[in-house]
């Protein structure tokens, strides 16, 4: 196949494909069924039967057709070079592949590319009636031309099996149009070209496991070279994983974490666990084979990663592929990966491009920045992470503000990368370099939602300047939502703080080396100077570490992400945390309350997950916290709560708090969004206030609340009340129009359910006492998942549950029901989860196997007669 160039597809096209084939061949066999399989997956074909518009020249609109067309597959039959309109079809979508680089695609159906090439055998008989004709010499060049080209060949592609071949032709034009759109919409730029040459190693057709290396110095591109072959030849395989960051995730016990998620990802399974690397290896080993996998392995940097993320081919299915990128080329050779890919840096010409599309926000330099642009291009080297960042730097900066930049560029050493990149750090304005700094040093790897929450508790406009670092490549967000940026980022970034005063870190404004601050605290070394402390892992005494922290008088943010279990008995140690505290994290918190001389009036955010506190204060103490408004104290020891203490409280996270029995709320709670109690096992009364305008979450799961009041909620969400078991009486406004989750799971509530029409799941799991599902529940216009599993008394289903049309889950599992209304054969994308034997008998096919004796279907996947459905005659 030709390849498209990029500039054939500035022009917006009418078209994806044009086919090029002889009628009386191929028309009402091979192009019909070639015409809808393109259709099919999406791709905007034009055949002539079927678009030619009445009162136009045929001639006239095929060759407009032609010039509106991306690619054009060209089938050729035995009879195509007796057509004189099908020679001059060809004639000019030649023209069109030479002048503009548009891909043209020959089929060989019925002949050999020889005889198209030298006009020989069948094709010699069909264009032997136009050898006096003027155009013959033409119609010659072009035949040749077209058979030299890359295509396929019917009878040597699959023994001739026609379905697989036009299979075959529609995967290569997809992929061929995700080259023209990714080239097209500057995503990766430069890449096309390299992504072809890597999957030119896969042979992504053959029933080989395939491990492919793609090696490269930090910042030349190899993620994105991953991230592009990954997009483009995915759907060729049954399940997929990107695993990033492999190097840093892998530290400490982050292997298992790694195997789960290709676990989980692979096989689609989000309920997989993994509690240790050797049982994640042999569940791999065990799991893998079931199904045809691609799998990447982004950032490798040591053998062992390898060996328990893709320890040997013979864990795979054949047709597999695994990519590996990584900057030590020695990890592939120690691995026996024998194909290994070198990533080359952008030429010249590819650099221009890219700087251009962050510099001027398209493909070439506006006038007057030529010269400019050759000379950062120049200044660059290839690199794509330095050409990124300097167009951002220089996006928007007048011509002198350029110079200045260039001739500052010249005083900075070749090898110094970290300098480089800190050009866009310099152009920040103060506020935005204090969030690059906080990523870089505490932040990189945390949720972006809750980096923003830290950030905003320290007085920064979080959100528009995480986009302004974004916007300068300074950070990215991983598809998981997490803050990320490239190591020689955050190297100038932690290089920046250290600098001043080198030789002394206590007078650093951020503190993340364990080693560091631990020497800080023993020493008593602390000064007004740190703002903010990142510890992964405190293992030194409690009296030591609270006394360290007294100097720190202008300390924000403290997290403490894991502690040891200490010795030494907590009534002995005086505590101590800094009054400046915005954000505080400490997992594992020994103390069974905060300290008596911390006044805390900056607190916004507090999150001690798994501690020994049992109340907030020690001795009865009352201090109202007027800024906080993030606290968790989940599994910990507390007892009771006052939310008339937070006046301000947005979000109270107490899951899995066993002690917990009193939740004292005022009369309102104004800004109240999320309160989540659930597996608070013996709290068992919830007093709401007459008005919580914003709270969008509740949840009391598994709790012993027997009767809930909701008062006026209008911003209710998601109500979870799954497994109280208790609960006999639900009290909730006459309207919950945002309400889009309920969970009364295992209740024993009267359901009336007919106003919430806004809901989209609901969860009855397990209501024995439920004898009768409401027509009224038929009112949920917006309802997707209807979960009734295990809800023994229920026997029927509403009448008009077809009324549902966004229904796309109905989980009957274990319940009384044996027969399904006739309506609900007019939800054609149902997924149905019942017993298999019952499926079977409504001929439902496809089973998906849940258990021995569970299983779900579609219903579009099965046949059925209406007549015996109502009449039960199948059940």
């Amino acid at each position: 196949m030709a390849s498209t160039s990029t500039s054939s597809v500035r022009k917006s096209f009418k078209y994806d494909v044009f086919l090029s084939f002889r009628g009386e061949d191929t028309r009402k066999t091979f192009v019909d069924h070639l015409y809808h399989a393109l259709n099919q997956r999406g791709i905007i074909t034009y055949k002539d039967d079927e678009k030619i518009e009445k009162g136009k020249r045929i001639n006239d609109q095929l060759m407009r057709s032609i010039e509106d067309s991306r690619i054009y597959i060209i089938v050729f039959s035995k009879n195509y070079a007796s057509s004189s309109w099908c020679l001059d079809e060809l004639v000019k979508i030649m023209e069109c592949h030479k002048t503009t680089g548009r891909t043209a695609y020959p089929v060989f159906f019925d002949v050999e590319p020889t005889e198209v090439r030298h006009q020989c055998g069948a094709v010699k008989e069909a264009f032997a009636k136009h050898e006096k004709d003027e155009a013959t010499g033409i119609w010659r060049k072009a035949l040749k031309e077209a058979a030299d080209l890359a295509g396929r060949e019917l009878k040597t592609t699959f023994d001739g099996h026609e379905a697989k071949f036009i299979q075959k032709i529609v995967e290569d034009i997809t992929l061929e149009l995700r080259f023209i759109d990714s080239s097209v919409g500057g995503k990766f730029i430069g890449m096309d070209t390299r992504v072809k040459d890597v999957i030119s190693y896969l042979d992504i057709g053959s029933d080989d496991v395939h491990i492919i290396g793609i090696k490269g110095i930090g910042g030349g591109g190899k993620t994105t070279l991953a991230r592009a072959v990954f997009d483009h030849i995915s759907d060729s395989f049954e399940g997929k994983s990107f695993v990033e960051n492999v190097r840093e995730v892998s530290k400490g016990s982050g292997m298992k974490v790694l195997q789960e998620q290709i676990l989980k990802d692979v096989l689609n399974d989000q309920s997989i666990g993994v509690t240790g690397v050797y049982e994640g290896v042999n569940m791999m080993k065990k799991m893998m084979g079931s199904r045809k996998v691609l799998i990447v392995l982004d950032d490798v940097d040591d053998i062992e990663q390898l060996e328990a993320l893709a320890g040997d081919r013979t864990w795979f299915k054949a047709g597999s592929t695994i990519i590996i990128t990584t900057r030590d080329e020695h990890v592939l050779v120690a691995h026996r990966v024998k194909s290994i890919h070198d990533v080359n840096l952008l030429s010249h010409e590819e650099g221009i491009r890219l700087f251009s599309k962050y510099a001027f926000g398209e493909e070439s330099p506006i006038e007057g920045y030529k010269e400019l642009s050759e000379k950062v291009v120049h200044y660059a080297d290839g690199l794509p992470l330095t050409i990124k960042v300097l167009g951002s730097s220089l996006c928007g900066k007048t011509e002198c503000e350029w110079d200045d930049a260039i001739k500052r560029l010249k005083t900075i050493p070749e090898e110094q990368t970290l300098k480089r990149l800190e050009i866009s750090f310099s152009n920040l304005e103060n506020d935005h370099k204090e969030v690059f700094l906080e990523v870089a040093c505490i932040l990189k790897g945390e949720l972006k939602d809750n980096a923003i929450r830290i950030l905003e508790s320290c007085g920064f406009h979080a959100r528009f300047a995480l986009k302004v670092l974004e916007q300068k490549s300074l950070i990215t967000v991983s598809d998981y939502g997490h803050l990320d940026m490239h190591d020689r980022i955050e190297e100038m970034g932690m290089n920046i703080v250290c600098r001043l005063h080198p030789d002394d870190p206590g007078k650093h404004s951020r503190l993340w080396i364990k080693e560091e601050i631990e020497d800080i605290l023993v020493n008593d070394l602390g000064t007004e100077a740190t703002r903010s402390i990142r510890l992964d892992y405190l293992s030194l005494d409690l009296a030591t570490t609270m006394k360290g922290f007294r100097k720190m008088k202008e300390l924000r943010v403290l997290q403490v992400l894991l502690s040891e279990n200490f010795a030494l008995e907590t009534n002995q140690v005086e505590q101590y945390l800094p009054n400046t505290l915005r954000y505080l994290y400490w997992c594992g918190y020994p103390f069974q309350c905060l300290p008596k001389t911390f006044q805390a009036n900056m607190l916004v955010y507090l999150q001690m997950e798994s501690s020994c506190i049992s109340h907030l204060w020690g001795g009865g103490e009352r201090k109202v916290l007027n800024k906080l408004k993030f606290l968790n104290l989940s599994h910990s020891y507390l007892v009771s709560f006052n939310l008339g203490m937070t006046p301000n409280l947005e979000t109270l996270h107490l899951e899995e708090c066993e002690a917990f029995v009193e939740l004292n709320m005022p009369a309102r709670c104004p800004y109240l969004e999320t309160l989540n109690l659930n597996d608070c096992y013996n709290f068992a009364q919830l007093h709401m206030p007459v008005e919580c305008p914003k709270l969008k979450f509740l949840s009391l799961g598994s709790s012993k609340v027997s009767n809930l009041n909701l008062g006026m909620t209008p911003s209710l969400e998601t109500l979870d009340l799954g497994g109280c078991k208790n609960l006999v009486e639900l009290h909730m406004p006459f309207e919950c129009p945002k309400l889009k989750s309920l969970n009364v799971r295992c209740s024993k509530l009267p359901m009336d359910l007919g106003r919430l029409k806004g809901l989209e799941e609901l969860d009855l799991t397990e209501c024995i006492s439920l004898q009768d599902i409401p027509n009224s529940i038929c009112n949920m216009k917006c309802l997707k998942s209807l979960n009734l599993p295990f809800c023994i008394r229920v026997e029927n289903l509403p009448g008009d549950l077809g009324r549902l049309e966004c229904l796309e889950t109905l989980n009957i599992e274990g319940s009384s029901i044996s027969r399904l209304p006739h309506s609900m054969f007019q939800l054609k994308d149902l997924c149905i989860v019942w017993s298999r034997w019952r499926l079977l008998s409504y001929g439902f096919t496809c089973l998906k196997e849940i258990s021995s004796y569970t299983a779900s279907s579609y219903v579009h996947q099965q046949r059925y007669d209406p007549i015996e459905v109502l009449s039960g005659n199948r059940c």
